[in-house]
């Protein structure tokens, strides 16, 4: 079989994005956009028959999820989220001792983001930088003046574009925490806190701590936790879970290691990561989605499996920006007895850039 064609719609090509999307040769897509960018290409690269790698969070607001897993379905398109570290050597050897039950039943798994920020301190409005297509930057996003803030980089911290540190590197962690715990639906209740700890006066719309705790209807928890202020990571890693068991816990980082420790005692069990320090399964992830597109064959961060992740970074956050703590019916899709929390499971997207109309 020939080799696929894939091109890559970023903001350096988001001029030719119909292009793409129209060229017939063009067998798949990377999307390595703003959060805000990846539902509209994503929907319409499958509607036109495109395979999608899609860079992590595949959705920026929660109703996106179900479509992109419907549009897959439809269309029969291959989707990969960049959830790299579910293909890791490393995480392939966690996961049969894991299933293999060495710590018992899992009960508790805990994801984490530890590191330090800089403060961004807010500028003046200004222009755009010369030849840059701002209006068409901006997309399905509200129409707002050009903030240097608002651009590269820092459009991390703006709700508009992005989903703040739950949603750009925690979610690599929440990922791994729902691996650990093997989820399969959505939590019924979130709890969540967060403050400004450390970064006073940054500019960002979002807290620069949080802590989210997700109870799933077994009665299982997955808990997140970020800071900004801890230079030397938790149990070691500035990125990583622990998964608590009825025999054992097991620390796990996606820099690409593990320990297993045992009983009442804490007994070192087995340790992986010394020779895998440092491979995070960037090259076997790319691996699987070229030879998903070639073969046909699914994927370990296929659409519905990110949704589960993706969705904990939105519950959380609109946990946190509403009642704190919330209760959710996973089969409804909905918060219970909370209408602006269910507003804030879709947005408002500008006109002429908004969702494809589904086929």
């Amino acid at each position: 079989m020939v080799a696929p064609v894939i091109v890559i719609p970023s903001m350096a090509v988001a001029a030719s994005l119909s292009a793409v999307i129209d060229d017939s040769n063009v067998d798949a897509v990377i999307i390595a956009t703003p959060h805000h960018w990846h539902a509209p290409i994503a929907l319409a690269a499958m509607a036109s028959g495109k395979d999608c790698y899609i860079e992590k969070p595949i959705s920026h607001v929660y109703s996106e999820g179900p479509l992109l897993i419907a549009a897959a379905a439809t269309y029969g398109r291959v989707v990969q989220q960049g959830s790299q570290m579910r293909n890791s050597p490393v995480t392939k050897k966690a996961e049969q001792l894991l299933r293999e039950g060495i710590i018992g039943d899992i009960r508790v798994a805990r994801a984490w983001t530890a590191e330090t920020r800089t403060v961004a301190k807010p500028l003046p409005d200004g222009v755009p930088p010369a030849g840059v297509d701002y209006d068409r930057w901006l997309g399905p996003a509200p129409e707002r003046p050009f903030n240097p803030h608002r651009w590269h980089s820092t459009w991390r911290m703006f709700r508009d574009y992005a989903n703040g540190e739950i949603g750009d590197d925690g979610i690599h962690d929440i990922d791994m925490a729902a691996w650990g715990l093997n989820v399969t639906t959505l939590p019924k209740q979130i709890t969540a806190r967060g403050s400004r700890m450390l970064l006073d006066g940054h500019a960002s719309e979002y807290p620069d701590n949080m802590n989210v705790t997700y109870e799933y209807p077994d009665g299982r928890l997955l808990v997140y936790e970020n800071y900004p202020f801890t230079p030397y990571g938790l149990h070691g890693f500035d990125n990583g879970n622990v998964f608590y068991g009825t025999k054992g816990y097991m620390i796990f980082s996606r820099r690409g290691a593990f320990s297993v420790f045992l009983g009442p005692k804490s007994t070192p069990g087995p340790t992986e990561g010394r020779e895998l320090r440092g491979q995070r399964g960037y090259a076997e992830h790319m691996a699987e989605f070229l030879d998903a597109v070639r073969n046909r064959t699914g994927t370990a961060a296929a659409a519905q499996t990110a949704h589960r992740s993706c969705a904990l970074v939105h519950l959380g956050e609109i946990a946190f920006r509403t009642q704190g703590r919330l209760d959710f019916d996973p089969d409804a899709e909905q918060f219970v007895n909370c209408d602006e929390a269910n507003e804030m499971l879709s947005k408002k997207y500008r006109a002429p850039w908004g969702l494809p109309e589904p086929a």
